[in-house]
């Protein structure tokens, strides 16, 4: 556990709220640290940082070990690089998704065929993220195949991970839902959300082909283009949702 206190340098902690900053502190020796730290200090206004080391590490012990330490740095100095490359593998995925005939829609709203589109490219300036969701032609046991054909492609509730992780609501985060109440909240029996991982565009999109087309191949004939029907949700997943 670990996290990073950014303290823009900006808030007057000497404003006659925080009697810790502006009252003298006994342990040590009476400083008064908005006096010396403060927004009129020699130091420029750090008070909120200094007192978060000299006190609460002091009294708190949140002392992080040394990998921890390295660890954390090492995801935060290259968090950027992952984001850009999640959202350039959403945007590939989503299109590539658009174009396959198993497919009955995509939503995204890096597509131009979203409804979202133009607001999104408006307030989006680095991307449209890196979640996705797309419905399949068929019944909720061919969204069920797809999933338990993946190979790449980890079925996890999780989003924002460096693997691409898949789920399917109906059957998992809202199967305590009646048929009714999951169509209010927008979740089809052949509803996937995908959130796209870092791996090479190639491999995440010929997971999903070859899944595509062993899901094809599990749906009974006459089952593959029923989207109008809500089965019964009595199928479990062949590959377990991992935790």
């Amino acid at each position: 556990m670990g996290g990073v206190i950014v303290d823009g340098g900006t808030y007057d902690f000497g404003n006659g709220k925080y009697p810790q900053f502006t009252e003298p502190s006994e342990g040590y020796h009476g400083l008064v640290f908005n006096d010396v730290f403060g927004k009129n200090g020699p130091f420029g206004n750090i008070a909120f940082a200094i007192r978060a080391r000299v006190e609460g590490l002091r009294d708190f012990g949140p002392a992080i070990s040394p990998f921890n330490s390295f660890l954390l740095l090492q995801g935060l100095e290259t968090l950027s690089l992952r984001v850009e490359r999640t959202v350039e593998n959403a945007l590939k995925v989503a299109q590539w998704l658009e174009k396959q005939p198993e497919v009955a829609n995509v939503n995204y709203p890096g597509l131009t065929s979203s409804p979202h589109h133009a607001n999104a490219a408006k307030y989006l300036k680095r991307g449209f993220g890196g979640v996705l969701s797309f419905t399949l032609h068929g019944t909720k046991e061919t969204a069920v195949a797809l999933i338990d054909n993946l190979k790449l492609i980890s079925h996890l509730a999780n989003v924002g991970d460096a693997k691409t992780l898949i789920i399917q609501p109906s059957a998992t985060t809202h199967q305590q839902l009646s048929e009714q109440e999951q169509l209010v909240a927008g979740v089809t029996p052949t509803l996937l959300r995908l959130s796209v991982g870092i791996e090479h565009i190639d491999d995440i999109t010929a997971d999903l082909a070859q899944a595509l087309a062993a899901a094809v191949q599990a749906t009974p004939k006459g089952d593959g283009h029923t989207d109008e029907s809500i089965p019964e949700p009595a199928a479990q997943h062949a590959q377990p949702l991992e935790v």
